[in-house]
């Protein structure tokens, strides 16, 4: 069957169609869980260890049981509930499986961890429920670092994670190396550490349970990036059948990576109203959601680079730990953190010789989960810093070292084996730099220091891999694999049209972008495209939304299932137009002939004989109007790609940093919305500057969290965010149907890095070089006066 005809180009990809899913959001008319209230619904909180480390000698919930409002206190002797192990098919030495209880039963590793969980008539009477619970524990001394976890003699976390390591591997390990260390010019050393951090989405973890008795199905709300994969954990750990268990996402405040991973309270709560026959709604308050949710990007690099007087980068190697709390995330193990870093270094740069360690620590702190871009913004900091260093020791322009490195033939195999297809990462940096020049910054530089103020001008030169598909994960052995997505259409009697897809948008439009990748396949407007999305029984599977996959595969299966609807209306109107397939186009939501372009069948015709005039159809064409489609990257995936700048002046009374101005210039391939992307690109920029300068989740010898609020956890506004200039550049992606890239997360991994090396500019009169994030005050206020940090 040929493919649909175009008669024009298309209307909407390319175009910044303004968001169909505003008016709905802005005017209050959004539904987000909490919003939901089913008759009879119940409320949930848990009780939370107070201790880091210990065993539990008892839970006593008897007082909690006689609270007023309470009607059932469960612990995990009440709720029988398999635990949650994340697996990898690597050998031991490499990879040692440990499991995490829905509900701690018998040791509990870090403050928040839940316990028991209330169910009360009220949110009140939960909480009040809660405090009237006691556990007895014998504690242990905290681990609260890594290094801690590495001592010689520290106490194991889990049993089967022997020296506190969940995951060590050595991915890399290529010859001539230490004969390349050897014969360099300039040899670069650097550690680099990174404080922990909260994704921080602005709706926190929630989940409302019920048990639908007509179904026999247990139906789940909750806001989650990956519904299917919450689907076959909660399935598999209340021992029920898969179809058992139902799925919904309704509309989701953010969820940065922080929300596709399984949450044993999604669990719990599902659980107890199983048990109880009444609905469960269980709202994670904010103390919880800074405490006790996931977290990530605790990490150190230590790190030497070899360079040629000419800049040429000889060879590299690096240690990389990741402190990856006290647990295993679902479905992508403790291994997400050192395998993402490990396994793509060196990023934009070719490359001689390549030596890895990574290694992630289990600790006394809530455990890791992805977090928007996913240890690039770390690994791209490092690497940033050593091409401004290395520029240092050999006397040349740190942008001349980049560009005497950057990958600039299509497509290249690195030294890692990751083959990276056609990008612009020259480009992007001589675009971006020619940028701060016509803005006269390097000069305004000049005069400020012959003034003695501090400014600094960085740069960082990235890429992001993005959809990921089944092979790449496979390649991380992985036993559960992400790749795939399917999406569904049909078109129903008067002419309009159903997608479904199985990505889950958290703020990314998805409404809007699926929508117009549909309307330009079916020539159709865009108001007759309806998206469903986040609801396990509307479709088969999906692996949800996270690593920018969503235009990049499930927008290609969307596309996919555009086509191939196109193609039944073209068969049945060539039927019954009494023509050929290649008389016809799709134009104006009809099927209009070439040779007399007057005479046409609109889709309401044609659904017309689909459905209430089947004998009309061509012999073998089944009546109705749908088409389902699958899309997967069978290679090593695309590449989006971008240069940040940003110029930064510190304030030697106080050393606060202010960002004078920023500079962005991307390129995720076709960008379907282009409002979209740079509303993507400036939202992961402010992310990346929070991780720079600002937010930082701290512990105390007990373990217990510094952050609590607000009042704690350092948050810029509006008022800390900076001018961003963009500027794009589109090299199409030639591996998907759309052409899209991905553009979740580029703006977050290149800001770190970006923020850190306009700073160590602007100190490069002291000779101090900051090697830590985030960049507090107190650090550039000692380096400027020579105090201690």
């Amino acid at each position: 069957m040929s493919e649909p005809k175009m008669s024009r180009d298309g209307a909407f990809i390319g175009a910044s169609v303004r968001r169909r899913e505003d008016p709905r959001l802005l005017t209050g008319a959004g539904r987000f869980v909490d919003d939901i209230e089913l008759t009879g619904q119940l409320h949930a909180q848990f009780v939370r260890s107070k201790v880091a480390f210990g065993r539990i000698v008892g839970v006593d919930l008897e007082a909690t049981r006689a609270t007023p409002g309470v009607v059932a206190a469960l612990s995990a002797d009440d709720l029988v509930m398999a635990p949650i192990a994340a697996l990898l098919d690597r050998p031991f030495e490499q990879f040692r499986p440990t499991e995490m209880p829905v509900l701690a039963h018998d040791t509990v590793r870090f403050i928040g961890e839940p316990i028991a969980i209330v169910v009360a008539r009220t949110p009140y009477a939960a909480e009040d429920g809660v405090e009237a619970a006691r556990v007895e524990y014998e504690t242990f001394d905290a681990i609260v670092s890594a290094d801690a976890a590495l001592s010689q003699g520290a106490r194991l976390l889990h049993d089967g994670a022997p020296d506190n390591v969940f995951v060590d591997v050595s991915l890399f390990d290529t010859p001539g190396l230490d004969d390349a260390f050897e014969r360099a010019d300039q040899v670069v050393e650097m550690t680099i550490d990174s404080g922990r951090q909260n994704a921080l989405p602005m709706e926190t973890r929630a989940a409302l349970a019920e048990w639908d008795e007509r179904e026999s199905q247990l139906v789940l709300h909750t806001p989650t990036q990956v519904p299917h994969l919450v689907r076959t954990a909660t399935a598999a750990s209340i021992g029920v059948p898969e179809r058992a268990v139902r799925v919904i996402v309704p509309d989701m405040g953010g969820g940065f990576g922080l929300k596709c991973v399984v949450g044993r309270e999604e669990i719990a709560v599902a659980a107890a109203a199983k048990r109880i026959g009444k609905p469960v709604k269980w709202i994670e308050d904010r103390k919880d959601a800074l405490t006790a949710s996931f977290l990530a990007r605790e990490q150190r690099y230590v790190a030497r680079a070899a360079f040629a007087a000419d800049g040429e980068f000889l060879a590299f190697e690096c240690d990389v730990v990741c402190d990856m709390g006290a647990y295993s995330c679902y479905p992508f193990t403790a291994g997400i953190e050192p395998l993402m870093a490990s396994g793509e270094m060196p990023g934009v740069y070719r490359l001689g010789a390549y030596r890895v360690r990574g290694r992630a620590v289990a600790t006394n702190k809530a455990p890791t989960a992805p977090y928007r871009g996913v240890s690039r913004p770390q690994y791209v900091m490092l690497l940033e810093q050593i091409m401004d260093q290395a520029g240092r020791q050999l006397g040349m322009d740190p942008l001349d070292v980049r560009r005497r490195n950057l990958i600039t033939e299509f497509p290249y195999t690195s030294i890692n084996n990751i083959t990276y297809d056609p990008g612009s990462y020259l480009e992007s940096l001589d675009l971006c730099e020619q940028m701060v020049r016509e803005e006269g910054w390097f000069e305004r530089q000049a005069e400020a220091r012959a003034e003695g103020r501090h400014i600094g001008i960085g740069f960082a030169c990235f890429s992001e891999r993005t959809g990921y598909g089944s092979s790449a994960f496979a390649a991380r052995k992985m036993l559960v694999v992400p790749g795939f997505d399917i999406s569904d259409i049909r078109m129903d009697l008067d002419g309009t049209v159903t997608v479904t897809s199985g990505t889950m948008s958290h703020g990314q439009s998805h409404e809007t972008t699926m929508a117009q990748i549909v309307a330009d396949g079916l020539q159709l407007d865009i108001s007759r495209v309806k998206l469903h999305q986040g609801d396990t029984d509307r479709i088969t599977y999906g692996f949800g939304t996270f690593a920018s996959r969503s235009a990049v595969i499930g927008g290609s299966a969307v596309q996919l299932a555009a086509r191939a609807l196109g193609e039944d209306l073209l068969e049945i109107a060539a039927h019954l137009m009494e023509t050929n397939l290649d008389n016809l186009e799709l134009r104006d939501a009809a099927v209009h002939r070439r040779d007399t372009p007057e005479e046409r069948l609109t889709f309401e015709e044609i659904a017309r004989v689909a459905y209430m005039e089947a004998h009309r159809l061509p012999k073998g064409v089944s009546p109705g109007l749908h088409a389902t489609a699958s899309f997967d990257v069978t290679n090593d995936g695309t590449f989006s790609n971008a240069t940040q700048a940003a110029v930064v002046e510190l304030d030697p009374d106080t050393g606060a940093v202010k960002i004078l101005r920023y500079f962005c210039v991307e390129d995720c391939g076709v960008a379907i919305n282009p409002q979209v992307v740079e509303g993507q690109a400036r939202g992961g920029i402010a992310q990346g500057i929070a991780g720079a300068l600002f937010e930082e989740v701290t512990y105390d010898t007990n373990g217990e969290p510094s952050c609590a609020s607000f009042m704690d956890y350092c948050v810029p506004t509006a008022m800390e965010m900076p001018d961003i200039r963009l500027a794009h550049l589109e090299t199409p992606c030639i591996y998907n149907e759309t052409g899209a890239k991905g553009a979740g997360e580029g703006g977050t991994i290149g800001a770190v890095g970006t923020i850190l090396g306009a700073v160590n500019n602007a100190l490069e009169p002291t000779g101090t070089l900051l090697e830590r994030t985030p960049i507090t005050p107190r650090a550039v206020h000692a380096a400027l006066t020579g105090g201690t940090r």
